[in-house]
């Protein structure tokens, strides 16, 4: 009967060489986990962004007047006169967004009063919001628009939002000069 204290050399080296097998095969799989989790984090960041700017966009045109001005070329252009969602703490807001030709990149312009294309004097603020896009189409009818955005090698993505009622701009009757039954006051709150 043989008494074994010790390992011999030969089974020492085939431990070390199936220890260095599992731990190439441990090694691989945490890179490919790595790689799934850097490919995840990087396709959340652009939902959020994407999320985020189509967001921006519900609220312009939620809060406008109806008075949407929309341009088409090979871009939709939007230009809302008059909306309550100011990113820069404006009362109300002059909002145009655009699809610049270089890079195709989407951005949002915010100001009162201006023009396109935008003048050094004017004061605006330029949001960069999206490069790359495919699509950016923005269709109004009745109370009703669509919005339409794609990026590029992205799934399309888009909202409608119903009563928005095409802006008619009032007519003023110089024959009225009292208020009627049918024509009721406005009392503006800031006059108290």
């Amino acid at each position: 009967m043989l008494n074994r204290k010790a390992f011999t050399l030969l089974e020492v080296l085939i431990s070390i060489a199936l220890l260095t097998l599992v731990m190439l095969a441990l090694n691989h799989s945490v890179a490919i986990l790595r790689d799934s989790n850097t490919h995840l984090l990087d396709y959340l960041r652009t939902a959020k962004t994407e999320t985020k700017v189509l967001n921006t966009l519900y609220r312009d045109i939620i809060g406008s007047d109806g008075n949407l001005t929309i341009s088409k070329d090979e871009f939709s252009r939007l230009c809302i006169e008059e909306t309550a969602n100011s990113l820069y703490e404006l009362p109300s807001a002059k909002v145009c967004w655009v699809v610049l030709k270089q890079d195709k990149t989407l951005v949002r312009i915010e100001g009162n009063n201006y023009g396109l294309p935008v003048g050094n004097e004017e004061q605006v603020e330029v949001d960069v919001l999206v490069k790359n896009l495919e699509l950016f189409d923005i269709y109004h009818d009745k109370d009703k628009v669509l919005v339409l955005m794609k990026e590029r090698s992205k799934e399309a993505m888009g909202f409608m939002i119903q009563g928005i009622k095409k802006y008619e701009p009032e007519k003023k009757d110089n024959n009225t000069t009292t208020p009627t039954a049918a024509q009721p006051l406005s009392i503006d709150s800031r006059t108290n």
